[in-house]
């Protein structure tokens, strides 16, 4: 029903109720003027004369008791469906559709998604990883994460944190194996690599030169589609990988890993958590989103600085320099 017909039946009501056209526009914050037209355009919508009018006063037709006592049930049905939707968007309780990148996200996602629901039981999260883009109308949304903003029409992207891509690798491959020196010598070293979930292609690393992001292609000794499984990988020292800053920043931090290369970390991409309307959400979502910015935004958990990994990178190449019979029992052992 369009609008226009939903006020004018309303109008009809309201002046029906109280028997004046002038308080029943007061009633609705309506200008006497605009009510007088609405009631018009609901008679001509009609074909019939809704009320009998005198300078004094108004009383219904029979054709507008009819109408009235057909009107009043539906009206007052969606009256209730308005108050209860006022009440949905006021309470926190109810669903939550929160969806994310599987591959980088989870360890943010999950203290996150701890502390709200301890905050808020009566909310009831719907949580869906994948690293697969879907539409987020079609899907039916409240609060998305991805690498990038979304590019979908009519989403409210905010940056919560750069996402670095950072060369690590553990202390115990280091002292079998050395340690890289240049872009060109990871060639002789174990590599991982990553998979995508959507298209099936194997990732390259993407890694800045001269302050560009660029491609280098490894020759992986291992391939993987899920960063904790290659974050373990390397950290049992299988092989060198290009690791997220969400997964290697806590394990460089605490030594186990060692970052490499580091004038090469890329930083070029961001997380992002995105959202419809700043002002017609429903209070469950607000809350979230307000959450989710307080928490991760900036949080210095997930980034590293740069005079922070140069220092890990010297700490670490101090710690693991092999011996020249274990060097050479390395390359020995990666010839063959």
């Amino acid at each position: 029903m369009p609008i226009n017909e939903l006020r004018s039946i309303a109008t009809f009501a309201k002046t029906a109720e109280l028997g004046s056209l002038r308080r029943a526009a007061e009633a609705q914050g309506m200008t006497p003027q605009a009510a007088s037209q609405a009631l018009a355009q609901l008679e001509q919508h009609l074909g019939v004369r809704l009320f009998h009018r005198t300078t004094r006063s108004m009383s219904l037709t029979d054709e507008g008791r009819q109408f009235l006592e057909a009107a009043l049930p539906a009206l007052a049905g969606m009256q209730r469906a308005l108050e209860m939707t006022r009440r949905a968007k006021d309470d926190i309780a109810g669903p939550l559709r929160i969806v994310g990148p599987r591959s980088v996200f989870t360890p943010v996602l999950w203290p996150l998604l701890d502390e709200f629901c301890r905050r808020y039981p009566d909310v009831q999260p719907d949580v869906q990883l994948d690293d697969r883009i879907g539409n987020w109308v079609e899907d039916r949304v409240d609060v998305g994460f991805r690498v990038g903003a979304s590019a979908a029409e009519g989403v409210i992207a905010r940056k919560l944190f750069p996402l670095q891509l950072i060369v690590c690798a553990a202390p115990t491959y280091l002292q079998k194996h050395g340690a890289p020196q240049s872009l060109n010598d990871l060639a002789k070293h174990k590599c991982s690599a990553f998979r995508h979930a959507g298209t099936g292609r194997i990732l390259p690393w993407y890694v800045k030169v001269d302050g560009d992001l660029v491609e280098h292609h490894v020759v992986p000794a291992l391939i993987l589609n899920d960063e904790a499984i290659e974050t373990e990988a390397v950290l049992a020292g299988h092989v060198i990988a290009s690791l997220t800053g969400v997964a290697a920043a806590a394990h460089i931090r605490s030594g186990r890993l060692v970052p490499l290369l580091t004038q090469h970390v890329a930083d070029s991409s961001s997380v992002f958590i995105y959202y419809g309307s700043r002002a017609a959400q429903p209070t469950r979502v607000r809350a979230f989103i307000d959450l989710a910015v307080e928490r991760v935004a900036s949080n210095p958990a997930y980034v590293l600085g740069a005079g922070e990994l140069a220092a890990a990178e010297a700490r670490g190449a101090r710690r693991t320099i092999p011996a020249p019979r274990e060097i050479r029992h390395s390359q020995r052992a990666l010839s063959s």
